[in-house]
């Protein structure tokens, strides 16, 4: 019994069981959920039910309950994450306004921005501490969103997660770390993936994306204020997410924009529009989630010093890549785009 309790396999398979059973449970309800429509935003042409994300925290939370992370350390951000997946399921099933929701996001960010620095013994408010909390908080802020901006075309986000999560998975492993809610999430979004895979029969919905984002940005900074892993790490396991999703802002930021109106202008959905669909853009960047993610997972075992050269030829790869999607995008006539 204690060595099943200690099982690296417990809290995967825990995790794979109870999704896979909330999936059946969400079939059964399907006509009463909320559905995803074509709309300004969508790459569906026909409705898909939006609260998919429900069932990988059916399997994630018990088994991050049972089988606490260890980085990061406490319960906050599992706290914080709660915050950030109520009011991203609310967003689902009700509507939620974008300042609303902002709002939580960042409280959610600043308690596990104050709850990760304050360890760091730093006494009272100041400067440089506040400077801290609040580029964290940005930071997370952000990453919570990279999902959510990422989660239009089937198989993407979900994908992004099973290879993320799995990098740092192996990464604490290495560490001699537990890494058992890393793996649990793995294996719970492996299940959702399923149905997930074009033509999708269940969407991620905000439920679902902004949860991921935020965890992976957590447990991302965590792992760097630990010491467990690079500032590259991170950002070359995320690089296609954060490059398509940082670009895509920084352009219609330029060209004024308003951020909260629904559009179909980043990258993969420019790519999926010019004729790839759902099963070409899954491919075109699934090569790109694990190209990275694994490159990520080498470098940091055999030649760390090298990350942020690789991370830079990474980004030069992805930026050539982009620019042929807008090179062919500029091609199209004005009806077609």
């Amino acid at each position: 019994m204690i060595a099943l309790a200690h099982s690296p396999w417990i809290a995967p398979l825990l995790a794979a069981a109870l999704c896979a059973a909330a999936l059946g449970l969400l079939a059964r309800r399907r006509g009463r959920l909320p559905q995803d429509h074509p709309s300004g935003r969508s790459l569906h042409d026909r409705p898909v039910s939006r609260v998919g994300g429900l069932a990988i925290w059916a399997g994630f939370l018990p088994a991050a309950l049972l089988y606490p992370a260890a980085v990061p350390q406490g319960s906050a951000w599992l706290a914080a994450w709660a915050l950030v997946a109520a009011i991203s399921v609310a967003d689902d099933w009700t509507g939620v306004r974008p300042p609303v929701r902002l709002a939580v996001h960042v409280l959610a960010a600043l308690i596990v921005a104050w709850a990760m620095l304050r360890t760091d013994g730093a006494e009272g408010l100041s400067l440089p501490f506040a400077l801290a909390i609040a580029g964290m908080a940005f930071a997370i802020v952000w990453g919570a969103n990279l999902f959510n901006f990422m989660d239009g075309s089937d198989g993407l986000a979900a994908l992004m997660a099973i290879c993320g999560f799995g990098a740092f998975g192996v990464a604490l492993t290495r560490a001699g770390l537990r890494a058992d809610a890393c793996f649990a999430l793995v294996a719970a979004t492996s299940v959702f993936l399923a149905v997930n895979l074009p033509p999708a029969r269940a969407f991620m919905g905000d439920g679902g994306s902004i949860g991921l984002g935020f965890l992976a940005a957590v447990f991302g900074l965590a792992g760097i204020h630990a010491g467990i892993w690079p500032v590259w790490f991170p950002l070359l396991v995320f690089l296609p997410f954060v490059a398509d999703a940082t670009l895509t802002v920084l352009r219609r930021l330029a060209r004024g924009d308003h951020l909260f109106e629904a559009h179909r202008t980043h990258y993969y959905q420019r790519l999926h529009r010019m004729g790839p669909g759902h099963r070409g853009t899954l491919l075109f960047y699934g090569v790109l989630i694990l190209g990275t993610s694994t490159s990520a997972s080498f470098t940091l075992a055999a030649a760390p010093g090298s990350g942020w050269w690789v991370l830079a030829a990474w980004a030069a790869a992805v930026g050539a890549l982009f620019a042929g999607i807008d090179y062919h995008w500029r091609r199209r006539s004005p009806e077609e785009q």
